[in-house]
């Protein structure tokens, strides 16, 4: 099935998020978005646009003020607390600036820590944690601590722990922002050997060169869609 047909993975219908009561300030105003397995995404816009509110809307980080955001079809609204939980740590993975890495953990364990509460073994969370890594080219890493690394290979750490649950989705906010140019390069190819089939990568970034890297580019102003464009053909 080609990225953009069936079932969206994820769809924002309507959405507005207002914050504050007596001077309301609309984060994002009737937004209506629909996410496939398979697409690669990026979000972009200037500061303020919405891009975060965005990010924690998809990643079911924050409800809507109004509208539906519906994950797999089910209405991330009408959960409760404990199952949207599950639903987020079952379905999304999530990738930040900051790589957010314990510092006393190997590569592997950090990568582990997404496994956990999970009724595996230690032995099945250790397998799966390190065929996350060897496929992000980290193997020989694996028993390193991240002050023994590079940016660009904590960076590669902290992908390898959000797909390492096998999720639907990949939430990917600013990605390249704390790297350099060779390993903002060498993180980026390794965004792009992530999409598969089954699983859909967004990127929210400021980085025209970033945002180029994706397939399909929407573009935010004001707390509004104002652009959704294909940027490169999928085949």
């Amino acid at each position: 099935m080609r990225p953009g047909t069936g079932e969206p993975l994820i769809e924002l219908e309507s959405v507005s998020r207002v914050y504050g009561d007596e001077v309301p300030v609309y984060a994002l105003r009737d937004v209506s978005l629909q996410i496939h397995a398979g697409e690669f995404v990026s979000i972009v816009g200037p500061s303020g646009s919405g891009k975060s509110t965005m990010l924690g809307l998809l990643g079911c980080l924050d409800l809507p003020t109004s509208g539906t955001v519906r994950v797999a079809g089910r209405d991330v609204a009408e959960m409760e607390d404990a199952a949207r939980s599950r639903l987020r740590g079952d379905s999304i993975g999530f990738v930040f600036q900051q790589f957010h890495l314990i510092p006393h953990l190997t590569a592997l364990g950090n990568v582990e820590t997404a496994l956990l509460y999970r009724g595996l073994t230690a032995r099945q969370r250790h397998e799966r944690a390190y065929r996350a890594l060897a496929e992000l080219g980290l193997a020989a890493r694996a028993t390193h601590r991240p002050v023994q690394m590079s940016g660009g290979e904590q960076q590669r750490v902290a992908l390898a722990r959000a797909i390492v649950t096998e999720p639907l989705m990949v939430l990917a906010d600013e990605p390249t922002g704390a790297l350099d140019s060779v390993n903002a390069a060498h993180v980026l190819d390794t965004l792009q050997g992530l999409t598969s089939p089954e699983r859909a990568l967004v990127i929210v970034t400021h980085e025209p060169v970033v945002a180029a890297t994706a397939d399909r580019r929407v573009s935010m102003r004001d707390g509004r869609i104002v652009g959704d464009d294909v940027v490169a053909v999928v085949s």
